[in-house]
């Protein structure tokens, strides 16, 4: 199904949500969420969850699981702490580079940092970004599949997301989705990495670059959604929120 309206769905069986958490502490996420202004105060809540994957999941599969592994870390977290009325939205996220068929994510060290960025040098690679909603409160409870209701949807090129209820309501209890772009770099010289990379930015970033400061100044040709290259899809995210009721225009 292609995914083009700009319906807000506002379903009454949905909670009123008092916050929207996102379940990371990294800053560039951060910043992009404030940037759509939503009426809904955002709070934070870093989760650190066990990253590994299976090794036959395909690049869309790993961001998408592991944006999913975060907010649903996050939710039962939080749902402790949730007085009897309370309701919270809770956003999870991944980004992962992908090369010739690896998987690059953040480098371990200074070594792989050069590594990495010795084979992205003056070619083209992909990014992967995963985005997950889900919502909690101090009564809701999880579902089974054979209890939900899926509908899947295109955003043209750029990704898909997949909306999750439950199959008697028809109550939206879940989104998850990502967008896939491409990247060029430039030809770097061995001295550009090297500096680079001592100056402790690609550390903490998949890929051991950023596409904002000074990773930038590598960067060729970007084809896709740049939001989603810098680590939040923002597209994406909007598309998702309507679902739950949340939008920035109103």
């Amino acid at each position: 199904m292609l995914e083009g309206t700009t319906t807000i769905y506002h379903n009454p069986l949905l909670p009123r949500f008092s916050s929207i958490v996102l379940a990371s502490s990294s800053p560039r996420r951060q910043e992009l969420i404030q940037s759509l202004g939503l009426k809904l105060p955002i709070k934070l809540a870093p989760t650190y969850v066990d990253e590994t994957y299976e090794k036959e999941w395909q690049p869309h599969q790993i961001v998408e699981q592991l944006s999913l592994r975060k907010a649903h870390a996050a939710a039962a977290k939080l749902q402790q702490q949730l007085s009897e009325e309370g309701a919270l939205l809770v956003i999870g996220s991944d980004t992962i580079v992908v090369k010739d068929s690896e998987v690059l994510g953040k480098p371990e060290d200074e070594q792989e940092a050069r590594r990495m960025l010795s084979r992205l040098q003056g070619s083209r690679h992909q990014v992967f970004t995963g985005l997950a909603c889900t919502w909690v409160s101090s009564k809701s409870q999880t579902l089974s599949e054979a209890d939900c209701s899926f509908e899947t949807y295109q955003m043209g090129r750029t990704g898909s997301f997949q909306m999750r209820s439950s199959a008697a309501e028809r109550l939206p209890y879940e989104a998850i989705g990502h967008t896939v772009s491409e990247v060029t770099f430039r030809e770097m010289s061995g001295q550009e990495i090297a500096d680079y990379t001592a100056s402790g930015y690609p550390l903490d970033k998949a890929g051991a670059y950023g596409i904002q400061g000074i990773g930038a100044i590598f960067i060729e040709r970007i084809e896709g959604d740049f939001y989603s290259v810098m680590g939040l899809p923002i597209n994406l995210l909007y598309m998702m929120l309507r679902r739950f009721g949340i939008s920035p225009l109103e």
